[in-house]
């Protein structure tokens, strides 16, 4: 009987497991600017590009702001005190489409967005 009940739990657990090899494809778009109102106009292009088409929508998730601050001498001399700093913040964000269908893909790559903003896209 125990034989029985061991034969039994292993096709359960085999149904499961195939349930979870499903193919479930993502498409993150990573995006990138220097100002975060064209990115944030840019980000709900995109979104609104991907509904159009009923996709599934993860995001756009901030993630953290990249600062680039450089220090520069005034005076090449004597006024080694006299100094201005300058910064450059790079503001990003995640958006996460699932299960993306041709018609997305390429409406996606059809878009036409603002200079200055810069797109990464892979397939996960």
């Amino acid at each position: 009987m125990a034989e029985g009940e061991s034969t039994l739990k292993k096709s359960k657990t085999t149904k499961k497991s195939s349930k979870k090899e499903e193919a479930i494809s993502k498409l993150r778009i990573r995006v990138r600017a220097y100002e975060y109102k064209v990115l944030d106009i840019s980000v709900k292009q995109i979104i609104d590009t991907a509904l159009r088409y009923d996709a599934k929508i993860v995001g756009p998730v901030p993630l953290p702001t990249e600062i680039k601050k450089y220090t520069v001498n005034r005076s090449p001399f004597v006024y080694k005190n006299a100094r201005e700093q300058f910064e450059m913040r790079v503001h990003r964000r995640v958006i996460d489409i699932i299960n993306p269908s041709p018609k997305i893909m390429e409406a996606l790559t059809n878009l036409s967005l603002p200079s200055g903003v810069n797109i990464d896209v892979k397939i996960i």
